[in-house]
């Protein structure tokens, strides 16, 4: 048989260095989108409050105690934001409206502050106690909650994981432990343990600036250590 002319064996010998490098390029793409910083697995530093709360946040001389509740001037917790690379997962469930609007929220703030946000859905009740174990399991920095479904589950598996911070926007916990921090105003203030919602209950209530203030109160809370009570937002 005859050999192949030169140019078509020129062609040939190229394929595979070709398609190596193809194979390099697409494995360092994949590396670029994926870095260390998307990788929950790695330990990273401790996350840090960058900015401090304005006037008027919480009296630093007199901390609210445990379970206490504090109404923060408007606007003073916007001085705040996590440092780099804070791993937050949201964990939600329902389709109602206040739910949504607050999902909406927490993640405009995630985008808005760099923040590593991974999402836990519930999507059934029976799945309820399943979501909190997988966010748990996933070892977020802090896990900010959204849904009233979520509220007993929560306070039955919060006291048996002290190490864990979380955040409940829009709703609160009746006996909330010092790893639970709420965010609460008129309108907003389902407790669960059959209590259901209060006699002001109101959907309409969860506006996108409220909920926008919501979960910057409730993050500004935690990343300066008043944790375990409830911020009540009268104003935003």
């Amino acid at each position: 048989m005859n050999a192949p002319p030169a140019t078509t064996r020129r062609t040939i010998a190229l394929r595979p260095p070709l398609r190596a490098v193809a194979t390099l390029a697409a494995a360092a793409a994949l590396l670029t989108g994926c870095g260390s910083g998307d990788d929950w697995s790695r330990p990273h530093p401790s996350p840090t409050a960058v900015g401090t709360p304005g006037p008027g946040f919480v009296d630093p001389a007199a901390p609210p105690a445990p379970e206490a509740t504090a109404t923060p001037r408007p606007g003073s917790w916007s001085g705040v934001r996590p440092s780099k690379g804070y791993r937050v997962v949201l964990l939600t469930s329902g389709e109602d409206r206040p739910t949504k609007a607050l999902v909406a929220a927490v993640k405009d703030w995630a985008g808005d502050e760099d923040v590593d946000l991974r999402t836990v859905t519930a999507a059934h009740p029976a799945d309820l106690v399943a979501a909190i174990s997988r966010a748990l399991d996933m070892r977020p920095d802090l896990i900010v909650s959204a849904g009233n479904a979520l509220i007993d589950p929560l306070a039955m598996v919060t006291p048996n994981h002290l190490s864990q911070q979380f955040l409940v926007v829009g709703a609160e916990l009746a006996e909330p432990t010092g790893n639970v921090t709420a965010v609460d105003w008129p309108g907003a203030s389902f407790r669960g343990e059959g209590l259901g919602a209060s006699s002001t209950y109101d959907p309409a209530s969860f506006t996108p600036a409220r909920c926008a203030a919501a979960i910057r109160a409730g993050a500004a809370a935690v990343l300066t250590g008043v944790t375990g009570v409830v911020l009540w937002l009268d104003e935003v």
